[in-house]
């Protein structure tokens, strides 16, 4: 890693939209600021664009744009307000309702059922194209969990089908994803979102392997602090082996689970912070520990105590450093001198114990 790599704190503008009803809210809530599944029943419906500055892995600020689905609010963003919605943006994010009678892309509509969602993502995506030709598209077909499980594998194709469909230029360039705010699903997506968005995984990446290797780790995985998204993970030849692939989504949901739980035993109205935890098992060890004011990291390598002891002071050592990567990648930091390179580049930086 070069001292020369550094980038100044980046804020990328994020549209939230699709029809009113279809869950936009509920997930922003669930992901940003600590909601569960059960209490996003009583949020209303958006109205016009709500507004939301969230901070992520420190350099990265999100302007989160939730814009009310309502037909008079989406008309106005497609007209007067078009310039002033759809420029400068870094990634939309469309929402379809499953269940909506109007996300339908059969030529022979059943009885009431119409496209109308499929045209208004299509009105959408042409703005977007005007203003921002290079922001991503993510559309998420939300609320499968109303979906009866036999027939999940056939909806989740028909409706992707249908979008890529109407994606015109953007069609190399959308991430689909189906979701739930009941499951690991929801993380899954959002994950992927904010990952598209991330610069300087590269600098994230070199300090994880040199963990790894100070470790012998099977798997290095970093979450970013409060939404437990995963930023990014290295591995080894046997832990890239491992068939579970949803299972850093299924750590996030359970882990912001348990978060939201400790908050319960404590006198804080939000999401309490957990310094670390650790299970131990003939086969592996595994730690989840505060890395930096921002993210937690999980590594998984052999089993036994003196290993478990060395892997937490390896970690504890490693603060610093990634303290320092952190702060050339947000450019927040201007006592990195120069003759101070041989500290933030190369392997070995950090001794094993």
């Amino acid at each position: 890693m070069e001292a020369s790599k550094k980038v100044k704190q980046e804020k990328k503008k994020v549209l939230l939209m699709g029809k009113s009803g279809a869950g936009k809210s509920s997930m922003r809530s669930i992901i940003f600021s600590n909601h569960v599944a059960k209490d996003v029943r009583r949020l209303g419906a958006t109205i016009d664009v709500d507004k939301k500055r969230v901070k992520f892995l420190g350099n990265l600020l999100l302007d989160i744009w939730d814009c009310g689905g309502q037909d008079a609010f989406t008309e106005s963003y497609l007209t007067s307000q078009k310039p002033y919605v759809f420029s400068d943006v870094g990634v939309l994010i469309y929402v379809f309702d499953v269940e909506s009678t109007d996300f339908s892309a059969a030529e022979q509509h059943p009885p009431g059922h119409s496209d109308r969602d499929l045209q208004t993502f299509e009105a959408i995506i042409a703005a977007l194209g005007e203003y921002s030709p290079g922001a991503r598209i993510f559309a998420l077909t939300h609320k499968m969990d109303l979906v009866s499980a036999p027939y999940r594998a056939a909806v989740r194709k028909a409706k992707s089908d249908a979008i890529r469909a109407r994606s015109g230029r953007f069609l190399s360039n959308i991430g689909i994803y189906t979701t739930s705010i009941w499951d690991e699903s929801l993380y899954r997506a959002w994950g992927s979102i904010v990952n598209s968005l991330m610069p300087n995984l590269d600098i994230i990446e070199l300090g994880l392997k040199d963990l790894q290797a100070v470790t012998e780790a099977e798997e290095v995985v970093l979450f970013e602090q409060n939404t437990f998204l995963t930023v990014t993970r290295v591995g080894s030849e046997i832990g890239n082996e491992n068939p579970n692939s949803d299972r850093y989504e299924r750590l996030s949901n359970i882990i912001k689970t348990f978060k939201n739980s400790l908050s319960s035993y404590t006198d804080s109205n939000s999401s309490h912070q957990f310094d670390s935890f650790s299970i131990k098992t003939r086969i592996f060890n595994l730690i989840i520990q505060r890395l930096t004011h921002n993210t937690y990291v999980l590594v998984v390598f052999p089993p036994g105590e003196a290993e478990l002891h060395c892997a937490t002071l390896n970690i504890l050592q490693a603060r610093d450093e990634f303290a320092r990567i952190e702060s050339v990648a947000d450019g927040s930091s201007s006592a990195v001198a120069e003759d101070d390179d041989e500290s933030v580049k190369g392997k070995g930086r950090m001794k094993g114990c």
